[in-house]
């Protein structure tokens, strides 16, 4: 089994990095580091241009968490997933059968992100595993 989590260096993701890695170091579990390249509504020519530069800044954003997990020991995997980031998640988690999903959280109230529908809030709905939101210090 395995820990995904969902990483793209926001403020969340940097809260939820160093939880991802001790519960995967505790638990002797793999961590799958997943980033969603899929660009928002856009079709076409500019839609692969976009997925292209959101590609680029996954390797670099995953490239770090990478790092850091496997300096603290930990085995850990990066994915750059094609489809926007709950999706990803959620696709990731079930092909890893992983023990839980990690997501960060920050600067949306609980109404915005159920509105316009913030990736943990999408998970927290629509996953059949656990999910850890872990919020933000800034």
């Amino acid at each position: 089994m395995t820990i995904a989590l969902g990483y793209d260096e926001s403020p969340g993701a940097r809260a939820a990095l160093p939880v991802a890695i001790d519960i995967a170091r505790r638990f002797g579990e793999r961590l799958v580091i997943v980033y969603g390249t899929a660009p928002p509504g856009s079709l076409g020519e500019e839609a692969r241009s976009h997925e292209a530069a959101l590609r680029q800044a996954g390797n670099e954003a995953a490239g770090h968490a990478l790092a850091e997990a496997r300096a603290a020991g930990v085995d850990a995997v990066v994915e750059l997933v094609s489809e926007r980031p709950a999706p990803a998640l959620l696709d990731a988690a079930e092909r890893h059968d992983a023990r839980l999903i990690v997501v960060g959280t920050w600067g949306e109230s609980p109404m915005r992100g159920a509105i316009l529908g913030s990736t943990p809030h999408k998970l927290l709905h629509l996953s059949t595993r656990p999910v850890l939101c872990v919020p933000a210090l800034e």
